[in-house]
């Protein structure tokens, strides 16, 4: 395929070339400036445009609020051609002191809450001025300090980075997303990262570790608790990734009936908090809180107010359930991603990011003791030929008056610079006397002094680094202040249960043969007088409490759990478990109990294998079933029976073929699941099978039903070793058909 000729004064280049290069070029504009701020003064372009122009406009904290309007154009027109709205909220959020640990810009009207940070009023309304802790930022920058670059339009200069007294990256972090990275980086504490930095200055080779120890987690401007163990903020620091967990601080008074919320999480809203735990309300999950309320105020910025039910509510467990299902604890990402001194961005541990910093900062400091050095010497030099005139006034005074060019013959009569000769031209009559000339060598002693010092903090890597420290120590007392994100120790936030959540009352659970299942309130509920679909009928029910879990059992011998607090009414026809679980195909729901998680139940199969198992092993949280009880080819699930008291109890077990044998409870294993042991002696290959099953208690009698017919039955007679065959009940011409305990006798 030929590409076609480029005309005169074009250039043909291939599309993908072109496209690479221009995906490129965007990728770097975005990444450079845009996104990720730079280590010096930790702004990005917008931000760093924004306070600059607002010094510009006179802005500063002593001066008066001007309209947002007038900082947003400046912005625009001069420095940063984009959109009138997103610079705008770029100033916002140097404003919100929930947003900024250390707000740069002072703002008045309406600038948005912690619960709607994007409430704030539009540009025309508010006002702002630089807040004092812009100062740190632009204190030094009419001092040679840093680089200067033509705007867009090239009419005016702007600073390429602002001369930062201190790691402002890290104190009031950042976000943002570029091409193919992104930055997250929490903000921090001053007089800890001033602590950091002054310990990097006298110990050079002080590890993370010993950082950590001064810096140990971010401090976030809505406090809250930082309950990131110290090794995973210690790892974060190392890798310059990781995530901090931070919850809501609370108040509980013992025997109040009110838990009072004081701080939330960073970027989080109380009003959705507050929405959350009413929708857990409204869902019954809820029922130990009784009421809500929003005690916030301007004295009180955070005062979400939870009712109890009961002063006698566990609140831990509750507060942990609310820290695991809200925004009261939140999870926040961190990534140490910005541009260092060599223009190129990166991922920085705490110890890189601050040494980077400090060898700015140095470049910083002493590129304003060269320029004051600087100007020190021209004024001496200016002020040498002042005094120079002065002992030579009269003949000054002749050149002046009477040469054609002054300056060129002050030049050369008294050996004197362009600049020397042009500030005695300049001086004026009045400057004369003989008081300006004391002025003047009082003036030059001391420029001479601060000369020499100077010289010698830039001769002197042993000054600089003290100049360094003190200042850093200096602002650090200005403008710091308490931490006020704790760290603390705390259990893993878990939401209760369903069941534990749910209120406890009395509830009758029935089962249909065709699968159905429903719940009434009440242990009177009959479930065969209830009206069932056209081919069903009743099969089993259960009686219990509504925050207990209920178990099915197939005729696989696998288990199945429900909730009983959101089952179908009894009222209808309930709702099928093929809705809430994923049986096997061909499967048939048999059995239904329902207890606590430390009773014993009986679990037999008409082969005559058993065992006995607490009835928290037949929990489980699978939709398609837990397996319980192995069951050989053709063997059936009897009927489970609760084991009210192990003591004493013995278990009456009778064979299709007449047999009947009576053993202690005790001899048969508890097993979490399996075919358990054999109970009774059969031949099932020769179709026998258990006939019936039954727990006999200490002292209690053991009636035998055979069709219309009871039969007392001495137990004595029947006692064996369990797995024997058992003795054979009136010569084998009774048909056992049931077997029933009976009172004591």
């Amino acid at each position: 395929m030929s590409v076609p000729s480029a005309s005169a004064g074009t250039e043909a280049v291939p599309l993908r070339e072109f496209t690479e290069r221009a995906y490129l070029d965007y990728s770097m504009y975005v990444i450079l400036d845009r996104a990720l701020p730079h280590v010096g003064d930790g702004l990005k372009p917008v931000q760093r445009r924004i306070v600059y122009a607002m010094s510009e406009l006179g802005l500063t904290a002593a001066a008066k609020h001007k309209k947002s309007a007038r900082t947003v154009g400046d912005v625009l027109g001069k420095f940063h051609p984009h959109g009138d709205s997103a610079c705008y909220e770029a100033m916002v959020l140097m404003a919100q002191p929930f947003s900024y640990r250390y707000p740069l810009i002072d703002g008045q009207g309406n600038w948005g809450s912690v619960d709607d940070p994007k409430s704030f009023a539009a540009m025309r309304y508010t006002e702002a001025r630089l807040a004092p802790y812009a100062q740190t930022l632009l204190a030094e920058l009419g001092q040679g300090t840093v680089d200067w670059q033509p705007n867009f339009d090239g009419t005016l200069e702007e600073p390429v980075l602002l001369p930062a007294r201190l790691p402002n990256v890290l104190l009031n972090g950042t976000t943002g997303i570029a091409v193919g990275m992104a930055t997250d980086i929490p903000p921090h504490n001053l007089r800890e990262i001033a602590a950091a930095c002054v310990c990097l200055l006298d110990e050079p080779d002080a590890g993370i570790e010993r950082l950590c120890e001064l810096v140990p987690g971010p401090d976030y401007p809505t406090g809250g608790e930082i309950v990131t163990p110290r090794e995973e903020l210690a790892k974060l620091y190392r890798s310059g990734n990781g995530s901090v967990r931070v919850r809501a601080r609370w108040e509980h008074d013992k025997g109040s009936d009110e838990i009072v919320i004081t701080e939330l999480p960073f970027q989080t809203s109380g009003a959705r908090v507050l929405e959350q735990i009413a929708a857990q309300m409204q869902a019954k999950k809820l029922p130990m809180v009784e009421d809500l309320r929003d005690e916030s105020d301007h004295e009180n910025p955070i005062r979400l107010v939870v009712v109890l039910r009961s002063n006698r509510v566990d609140v831990e467990p509750l507060m942990d359930h609310l820290f695991a299902t809200t925004d009261l604890e939140k999870s926040f990402r961190a990534n140490l991603n910005l541009i260092g001194l060599d223009g190129r961005p990166r991922v920085m541990d705490l110890r890189e990011l601050l040494g980077e910093w400090l060898v700015y900062r140095r470049q910083t400091v002493t590129r304003r003791l060269r320029h004051r050095l600087e100007r020190v010497e021209a004024r001496l030099h200016l002020l040498e030929g002042l005094l120079i005139a002065f002992l030579n006034l009269d003949e000054v005074i002749r050149i002046v008056r009477y040469e054609d060019d002054p300056k060129a013959a002050l030049m050369a009569r008294f050996a004197l610079s362009v600049l020397q000769a042009e500030a005695i031209l300049e001086t004026k009559l009045r400057q004369l006397a003989k008081l300006e000339e004391m002025k003047i060598r009082g003036e030059q002693d001391e420029l001479a002094r601060e000369r020499d010092e100077l010289l010698a903090t830039l001769g002197s890597e042993k000054r600089l680094t003290r100049l360094l420290r003190t200042e850093l120590l200096a602002d650090a007392e200005k403008y710091g202040d308490a931490r006020r994100s704790r760290l603390v120790q705390r259990r893993a936030a878990q939401a209760l249960d369903e069941t534990a959540l749910a209120p406890s009352e009395p509830v009758t659970v029935v089962l249909s043969q065709k699968g159905w299942i429903r719940a009434g309130k009440g242990w009177e509920l009959d479930g065969s007088s209830l009206t069932y679909k056209s081919g069903d009928a009743f099969l089993a029910q259960a009686q219990g409490r509504s925050n207990q879990l209920a178990v099915c059992l197939d005729d696989g011998g696998r288990a199945y759990t429900l909730s009983v607090h959101d089952l179908a009414s009894a009222r209808g026809y309930g709702e099928p478990l093929t809705g809430r679980l994923d049986p096997p195909a061909g499967a048939r729901f048999e059995h239904l109990l329902l207890g606590t998680p430390d009773e014993l139940w009986l679990l037999a199969s008409d082969h005559g294998y058993g065992y006995v198992c607490r009835y928290e092993d037949l929990l489980g949280r699978n939709r398609s079933g837990k397996a319980s009880v192995s069951l050989s080819a053709g063997a059936r699930l009897l009927a489970p029976l609760r084991v009210a008291d192990a003591a004493g109890l013995r278990i009456a077990i009778a064979g299709s073929s007449g047999h009947l044998l009576v053993f202690p409870l005790a001899e048969l294993p508890q097993l979490a699941k399996g075919k358990g042991n054999r109970l009774i002696a059969l031949a099932p290959d020769k179709g026998e099978r258990v006939a019936a099953l039954a727990l006999l208690p200490a002292g209690a009698g053991l009636m035998l039903v055979s069709g219309k017919r009871r039969l007392k039955v001495k137990i004595e007679d029947h006692l064996g070793e369990r797995g024997r065959r058992g003795v054979l009940v009136g010569g084998g011409k009774v048909r056992i058909d049931a077997l029933e305990v009976s009172g004591a006798g």
